[in-house]
């Protein structure tokens, strides 16, 4: 079940949304499917990646990534995709990667809940 976010959070999410892009969980899908390399993070804290993840992701905590990102995408004009649980958190990262000069940022509408539900499969 999905947790209840308080309103300010969501209040938050959604200023930012409009500014940033999205794509559905049935996207990532089918890139990973034709067999894209894509960019795909995982922005959700370390006990939630320990729990199942989506497969050839790469997890960067929503605390880390914009410490880490240059590291790990040092090209400001990569396609990078980010997701976490319901597609709130990756939306604040995505306009966060934005602010730092990342011009292809998109937050995977829905999440790995998403992922779940729509019976893709998931890595543990």
């Amino acid at each position: 079940m999905a947790p209840k976010h308080g309103e300010r959070f969501v209040e938050l999410c959604d200023s930012v949304r409009g500014q940033i892009r999205e794509c559905t969980v049935a996207d990532v899908h089918a890139k990973i499917e034709q067999g894209q390399e894509i960019l795909l993070f995982d922005v959700r804290e370390d006990h939630e990646w320990e729990k199942g993840h989506i497969p050839k992701s790469k997890h960067l905590g929503k605390g880390i990534i914009e410490r880490d990102i240059e590291e790990q995408v040092p090209d400001p004009e990569a396609e990078i995709y980010l997701y976490c649980g319901g597609g709130y958190r990756s939306v604040l990262a995505a306009d966060n990667l934005q602010k730092m000069g990342y011009q292809n940022v998109i937050s995977v509408d829905g999440g790995f809940r998403g992922w779940k539900e729509a019976g893709y499969a998931v890595e543990t």
